[in-house]
């Protein structure tokens, strides 16, 4: 049609270069679930009396804790939920050291407010204190672990609380758009902290969980009343997170493991066998349809969606996305998404060509009033996207975050191959056949 037609295809045929290169670079490997790779199963329970009632929200407390500690363990999307009301279900994929996963999911972790005077310590340092709690999961040096007997020349800070002086904390934000955390002590320990803070002025106070620094305030004024806040260079994101390390730095109700399962990869191969078999007669009958029922225009669309399922696998790698059957389920809907994208397109274009306009008319026309179409069903099921996502991210059912991730994903996609690679394609190519189709409408489907 004219130069930005092929403008766009040299950007499309680069970006489909760069995707060829994620795809095929080792530095980006696909990341399986559970149900594909196998790994550790882990059933927790209420390690109270039967007879002692156990609150749902002491339970709910585990849990996050437990999805923050497995999360730092970097196992690619945990499952960690509820079962029932004593209980609570861990899913580890590709775990490799089962008794390191275990022990830090069962361990009660241990939140102490450190005095170190006129040093400001950087997060994720690892310090010795003096509460003797064993040995600790961070290392002061590459390599070697902290544990509270051996020698070190590192210093060792005095604790003056811990997370049993803490009543809660949350993150809040000032009328001035001010991030903070707000925090109250316990009735027993209000007096102690506001003599403390009344002496060290000036000093720092640094917050350190399991041994690992997480903040590390200075004490700007004595803080009567045991109400308190912290304040630094963070958003409202990384408040919140301070906020729930400090409400939650310890276990509100002491866990045993009732059960431990090793899921073998067996499974995780006849899932993957079955899913790509699926996936590839699935897109296969669809290029086939594309191409039959439209002819050259579903050949250019069946271009397109080549195109679209590289993309997606090079951001799958790239973010990265762990692929479980849910999150693989997600992208073959989001697929299908992508086929009617087209199929609006080039309906309204034969709608077009029957009523005598021209193949450039039809061509303009098919693609300016079929993305409101698109649009409007696009924007809905990323609506439903987004609700999944938090559902997902407040009950604990990661499963169903993966599948609202790439859905979400394929979604996006799918608009940008709809508009820009199948609009690129079909003015390149059919624009310079216009003469020669005139009298092929055979050609166009019609």
């Amino acid at each position: 049609m004219d130069n930005r037609d092929y403008v766009w295809l040299a950007i499309i045929l680069l970006i489909v270069a760069a995707a060829v290169w994620v795809v095929r670079s080792p530095a980006y490997p696909i990341r399986q679930g559970l149900d594909l790779q196998g790994g550790l199963q882990v059933l927790l329970e209420a390690d109270v009396p039967a007879d002692q009632e156990v609150t749902d929200n002491a339970m709910d407390t585990a849990r996050q804790i437990i999805d923050q500690r497995v999360n730092g363990l970097g196992v690619a999307e945990p499952l960690v939920q509820r079962e029932g009301k004593r209980r609570i279900l861990v899913e580890l994929p590709g775990i490799d050291n089962p008794e390191k996963a275990v022990s830090l999911i069962q361990e009660t972790a241990l939140l102490e407010f450190v005095d170190t005077g006129s040093q400001s310590l950087p997060e994720g340092t690892c310090i010795r204190t003096t509460m003797a709690d064993g040995p600790s999961r961070c290392e002061l040096l590459p390599g070697v672990p902290l544990t509270v007997t051996e020698q070190s020349p590192a210093p060792t800070f005095e604790t003056v609380f811990t997370g049993a002086d803490l009543r809660t904390a949350q993150s809040r934000s000032s009328q001035f758009g001010d991030v903070y955390v707000s925090f109250e002590m316990q009735t027993d320990a209000a007096d102690r902290f506001a003599q403390y803070t009344r002496d060290h002025q000036g000093e720092f106070l640094t917050i350190v969980l399991d041994k690992q620094v997480i903040s590390s305030p200075r004490i700007q004024s004595a803080i009567e009343g045991g109400q308190g806040s912290i304040s630094g260079q963070f958003d409202l994101e990384e408040a919140r997170q301070l906020a729930l390390k400090l409400r939650f730095g310890s276990l509100p109700v002491p866990l045993r493991i009732e059960s431990t399962r090793q899921i073998g990869a067996t499974l995780g191969e006849v899932s993957i066998q079955s899913s790509i078999r699926a996936g590839a007669i699935g897109l296969a009958i669809v290029l086939l349809f594309m191409l039959v029922y439209y002819r050259l225009p579903g050949f250019l669309a069946d271009l397109a969606l080549l195109v679209y399922a590289l993309l997606n696998l090079a951001v799958f790698m790239l973010i990265p996305i762990t692929l479980t059957l849910p999150a693989i389920t997600g992208f073959l809907i989001s697929a299908g998404m992508a086929v009617d994208a087209n199929i609006l397109v080039f309906e309204r274009m034969k709608e077009e060509l029957r009523k005598g306009a021209t193949l450039r008319e039809a061509i303009l026309v098919g693609f300016s009033r079929a993305w409101t179409s698109i649009r409007d069903s696009n924007v809905a099921t990323l609506v439903i996207c987004f609700i999944l996502w938090i559902f997902g991210r407040n009950f604990g059912a990661s499963t169903v975050q993966g599948f609202a991730y790439t859905l979400a994903i394929g979604v996006f996609i799918s608009m940008l191959t709809a508009v820009f690679a199948t609009r690129t394609f079909v003015r390149v190519v059919m624009g310079r056949m216009v003469d020669w189709l005139s009298d092929k409408k055979w050609l166009l489907g019609v």
